[in-house]
């Protein structure tokens, strides 16, 4: 029996999220000689994902990579599946039963714990929520943040942690004309917030800022940089680190940081203070976030495999908000393998594995659902290529017969009142996105709410009285 690929029996692929590894997978499928249908499902009306929801508002040339997605999504045989939810809406296994194979590419949605007493106070949140917040994810639109606050910490080290501090240490006025929600503008236009605390657990050579972003954090117009020229005591594994070739990043954050803590104190109306080799141990307050206590660390270990070790000694910091950044973790889909300890969907070279390490016919994964969540955006499209190299190679292992894909699942979609969301459809609401932030003088003025995506195009859509 011939394998799906032809004109009369096209291979049938539902990729399960829309954001770079999604896009890079559709492309590679695409184009890979054969006759291809791939639907790119995705749960949110808007694709993208992170570069949408993630990258930060004053970053604006981080989001030219749509551009290549709104390529891709124009190729034929592309089609968009938006608004609906892979585990709610439809299970994985009517996903099996009307494609020929699924690729999960649905990214590292949530942060990692501290698991020290007192992380659920009010007041202590994820950098997820911030991030998404300001971004306009619908998801986390009504969450609150108190901004009245004068002291925030951030514990995290990374490129998130960076962009919650820049956002914080912003005025308005440099982030009006950015796409960043309204909601989010009217609120830290009322910010009291006057010192940011970036906290890491262990040296500044082991930070993992980018040099561009780290830079950036001493170049803003109304917060000095600071930190103790103590800090930047090395020890001898961590001068080794410094001295390799391959680890200029580390060598010229070390750089920077040498010459934010030469600069004389004040002078701005608000304060960004680097601490290192420091871990959160406890948050306390009376019914919300009022002290954070700090256990300091000493690095044990050989160069590039320092840990941090507690040395007991403890101090407190006076906060009233707090954002944790210390990593991310995928979250489990309905009818799915999940490694709960990695956060990550399990796989042997992109092909998902049961628990006995056996591959499951017909599921793949790419990005960081399938690899953890390391790397930049264009790190992605390598990975979904091998993915969808090993999805290729199984050809003659997949389900032989040919599948109905997007036109298998309308009914069931329709039977459970979803309505999904196509890239014509999203195109509207981008328009009136665009449209929107013409007026304030913005790129555009996100939606906010997916009753309100879905309006714009629900309307045109009815047929007249």
């Amino acid at each position: 029996m011939e394998a799906p690929g032809s004109e009369g029996k096209p291979l049938q692929v539902a990729v399960v999220g829309s954001g770079p590894s999604g896009f890079y997978a559709a492309e590679a499928l695409l184009k890979c000689g054969r006759i291809v249908n791939v639907d790119l499902i995705e749960r949110l009306p808007a694709p993208f994902g992170l570069v949408r929801y993630g990258v930060a508002p004053d970053h604006p040339k981080l989001k030219e990579a749509i551009l290549a997605y709104q390529v891709i999504a124009r190729l034929p045989r592309f089609e968009l599946l938006g608004n609906v939810t892979v585990g709610r809406d439809l299970t994985v296994e009517e996903l099996r039963a009307h494609y020929h194979a699924v690729i999960f590419t649905s990214g590292a949605e949530a942060d990692n714990r501290l698991g020290v007493p007192g992380e659920d106070l009010p007041g202590s949140h994820t950098a997820t929520e911030f991030v998404a917040w300001y971004n306009g994810h619908p998801e986390y639109r009504d969450r609150r943040f108190d901004l009245s606050a004068e002291v925030v910490a951030v514990v995290g080290q990374g490129n998130v942690a960076a962009d919650v501090c820049r956002i914080l240490a912003k005025s308005v006025d440099d982030l009006r004309g950015t796409d960043i929600a309204e909601h989010a503008l009217d609120a830290l236009a009322q910010s009291r917030v006057r010192e940011i605390h970036v906290i890491g657990r262990r040296g500044p050579a082991q930070a993992k800022f980018t040099n561009k972003e780290l830079k950036e954090l001493g170049e803003l117009a109304n917060c000095s940089a600071q930190l103790d020229p103590g800090a930047l005591e090395l020890n001898p594994e961590s001068r080794a680190e410094l001295e390799a070739k391959a680890n200029f990043v580390s060598a010229k954050n070390v750089e920077i940081l040498r010459e934010f803590a030469s600069r004389p104190v004040g002078g701005k109306p608000r304060r960004l203070i680097f601490h290192f080799l420091k871990s959160p141990s406890r948050l306390s307050g009376a019914g919300r976030l009022q002290q954070l206590e700090l256990v300091r660390n000493r690095l044990e270990g050989t160069a590039f495999n320092q840990v941090a070790r507690e040395t007991g000694h403890t101090e407190t910091l006076a906060c009233g908000l707090l954002f944790r950044s210390i990593g991310y973790r995928g979250v489990p889909i309905a009818g799915a393998p999940f490694d709960a300890k990695r956060g990550v969907i399990p796989t042997r070279d992109g092909r998902v594995v049961d628990a006995a390490g056996t591959p499951i016919q017909g599921l793949y994964a790419a990005g960081w659902i399938r690899r953890g969540p390391t790397g930049i955006i264009g790190t992605n499209r390598a990975d979904s290529v091998a993915s969808v190299k090993s999805l290729l190679a199984d050809l003659p292992a997949l389900p032989q017969d040919a599948r109905a894909g997007s036109k298998g699942i309308a009914p069931l979609l329709q039977a459970r009142a979803v309505r999904p969301v196509s890239f014509a459809h999203w195109c509207a609401i981008d328009a009136e996105e665009v449209a929107r932030g013409q007026a304030k003088g913005k790129p555009r003025e996100k939606f906010t709410r997916v009753a309100d995506m879905l309006a714009c195009f629900e309307c045109a859509a009815r047929p007249a009285a």
